[in-house]
């Protein structure tokens, strides 16, 4: 094979006929854009996502973000791009593997091959400048890369996108991902009009000319797809009834704290959780807010803990190495009944681990973190949707009963893009004024009710509210107090709020019949992929089914029951478990996952766990496959 010309398998063709374009039908289809990082494709993907799921499409959208902040050109693991699936119906996961890949450079495209990332019969789009390079390596790599694609199925055709940027840009590096955008406008059929607006709001602090450039490129992307490319793909429009919203699982914390009526968020910047302070960067001031970056991640969580203990409502957002560093403040925040809301946007870890990949690692430093005893809620969101609402409801917990609030987000729902119907604003979502009238005689700063833990909340100047506020063990007055009633009845206090707050909850719904062979429980963005794997389960005949929970402090009530109706209880995670069978690994050693440890130890139920930590979602078929091994008689 010749590594001077452009190779197209045997299956491409790349131009039209006079009969047109074939229109291929689905009712969902999903496309890769990747390139070097920098490169832009992931704002082509958010892009292509958005206007998609404003045109009435579901979807769901997943960035490709290489571990690196900087990775070398043309390498496999430097691959930076998005994932979107679209469909007729709502759609709540990545899926497992791509239709249609655009590629800007061929190792980008061999790193998703290697990685299964492709259907068997994708098309395949690809930048072929370096088939005819000047540097004899990239054509060698050229080659040896299409050697191995072209034994595949694939389609591959080669796209000449440095060559017709350049009739518009001197830099196509920064134009090749809206000459994709506009591809992807033809081969989709997606609204034009909606795609120019995307662009003038994505540059909008730019200047004019740069919008204009944009959009000029994505028009030619556009012209080139509709004189050479022989296919459409067309995804049915169901309009949902319901005007609808499209954000990102960050930007819906961001209008999440904005709906509650937040007045502060502290923060340091970390990945995958920064983007919630650029949002709130951009809007929080129109609503009274103050987004403020601390000099470090104990700091942040300091101004939060003093911003809220002063009459405001305060958060502060991180992800796992930052939620370490905070440790001590929320255990602060614990013994003075300072309500705080902390948003951890997990990602891989230990230490700094993977900063730009998805897992499900913080549950029990969320949960147990803090030396002695430090109860808290703790919720994780399922859905973008979900993120914009538990926050409010996190807002309104942390004051009522005067505790932290962990919500447990991750990197997938961080960068994921999902239309959602159109919130109306609730006033009673907002906090209200702080009560500032004088402390009536007699009420003590910690006037603990004895049956639910409860008590009233002072504001620093409230006449008659003088007290010091202390961290150290200490009694209503909060006098400091070492004797071990005093310590006793200060734990037994602020337990028992959590207990109370859980007669509020009702036990969790179950996605499938209530009762069968196998229960499959799981928390946070999972829920899509496991509910799809169970479907195709179900399909097959095994008897199936699902169970997600939102509330993980204290746990929804009534687990023991539901999974009585079960002949085997097994949780579905992104984090780390042992596998039976390995080298030295046996039931007495075993570490599970650990949702599947938690629930073991509140309801002495034997719970499996089938986990993975492949620094990427889950995919309904693993966890397929996941299912099919942890049915009674198997193990995971």
């Amino acid at each position: 094979m010749s590594s001077s010309s452009p190779v197209v398998t045997k299956k491409a063709r790349a131009s039209k006929d006079a009969a047109g374009p074939v229109v291929i039908r689905v009712p969902e289809h999903t496309v890769e854009i990747v390139s070097d990082s920098g490169e832009g494709a992931q704002k082509c993907g958010q892009i292509f996502g958005q206007v998609s799921a404003k045109m009435g499409n579901g979807a769901w959208t997943v960035e490709i973000i290489p571990a690196e902040i900087q990775p070398p050109a043309r390498s496999g693991p430097g691959a930076s791009g998005n994932r979107i699936r679209i469909g007729t119906q709502p759609v709540t996961n990545w899926g497992d593997a791509a239709n249609l890949v655009v590629a800007f450079n061929e190792q980008a495209l061999l790193a998703r091959h290697e990685l299964e990332a492709l259907h068997e019969d994708a098309i395949v789009l690809v930048e072929n400048r370096w088939a005819t390079h000047d540097d004899d390596d990239i054509r060698r790599e050229w080659t040896t890369a299409m050697e191995v694609l072209g034994k595949q199925d694939y389609r591959i055709i080669p796209v000449p996108m440095e060559e017709q940027c350049l009739t518009v840009t001197d830099n196509p590096r920064r134009g090749k991902n809206m000459f994709v955008l506009g591809m992807l406008a033809w081969i989709y059929d997606r609204d034009i009009e909606l795609i120019r607006d995307a662009i003038r709001q994505s540059f909008r602090k730019k200047a004019e000319a740069v919008a204009r450039a944009n959009i000029e490129l994505m028009e030619l992307g556009y012209r080139w797809a509709e004189a050479n490319l022989d296919f459409r793909v067309e995804v049915p429009i169901e309009k949902p009834p319901t005007p609808m919203i499209v954000l990102n699982g960050n930007q819906a914390l961001a209008m999440g704290a904005v709906a509650a009526g937040m007045d502060l968020c502290a923060m340091y910047p970390i990945t995958p959780a920064t983007s919630v302070s650029h949002y709130l960067g951009e809007i929080f001031e129109d609503f009274g807010g103050i987004v403020h970056q601390a000099e470090d991640e104990i700091a942040a969580a300091g101004v939060a803990i003093g911003a809220s203990y002063a009459g405001k409502v305060a958060f502060t957002v991180t992800s796992g190495p930052g939620l370490a560093l905070k440790t001590e403040f929320i255990g602060l925040a614990t013994m003075t009944e300072v309500p705080l809301v902390v948003l951890d946007v997990q990602r891989g870890g230990p230490s700094t681990g993977l900063p730009t990949k998805v897992e499900q690692s913080d549950l029990l430093a969320a949960l147990y973190g803090q030396p002695g005893d430090a109860p808290k809620v703790v919720m994780a969101p399922a859905t973008i949707e979900e993120c914009f609402h538990m926050v409010v409801t996190a807002r309104r917990i942390a004051e009522l009963f005067r505790c932290v609030v962990m919500v447990l987000t991750d990197a997938n729902l961080a960068t994921g893009v999902q239309p959602f119907p159109r919130p109306q604003l609730d006033p009673r979502w907002q906090a209200a004024p702080p009560d500032l009238r004088p402390v009536p005689e007699g009420v003590k700063p910690y006037d603990w009710d004895p049956a639910s833990g409860l008590s009233r909340r002072f504001i620093p100047g409230q006449p008659g509210g003088m007290h010091t506020l202390t961290g150290l063990s200490h009694d209503e007055y909060s006098h400091v107090g070492y004797s071990p009633d005093v310590h006793e009845r200060g734990c037994a206090m602020r337990s028992r709020k959590l207990a109370v707050f859980q007669t509020t909850l009702k036990p969790p719904g179950v996605y499938g019949d209530t009762k069968g062979d196998l229960l499959v429980v799981g928390w946070g963005s999972t829920k899509g992929a496991i509910e799809e794997a169970v479907d195709r389960a179900r399909a097959r005949g095994l008897r199936v089914s699902s169970l997600h929970l939102r509330i993980l402090s204290p746990l929804e009530p009534g687990l023991k029951e539901i999974f009585s109706r079960f002949r085997k209880v097994a949780t579905v995670e992104i984090n780390y478990s042992d596998r039976l069978g390995d080298p030295y690994i046996t039931r007495e050693n075993r570490r599970l996952g650990q949702l599947a440890w938690l629930l073991r130890a509140h309801t002495l139920v034997d719970v499996d766990c089938w986990t993975r930590v492949p620094g990427q979602p889950l995919r309904p078929k693993g966890i397929l496959e996941g299912i099919e091994s942890m049915m009674p008689g198997g193990h995971a």
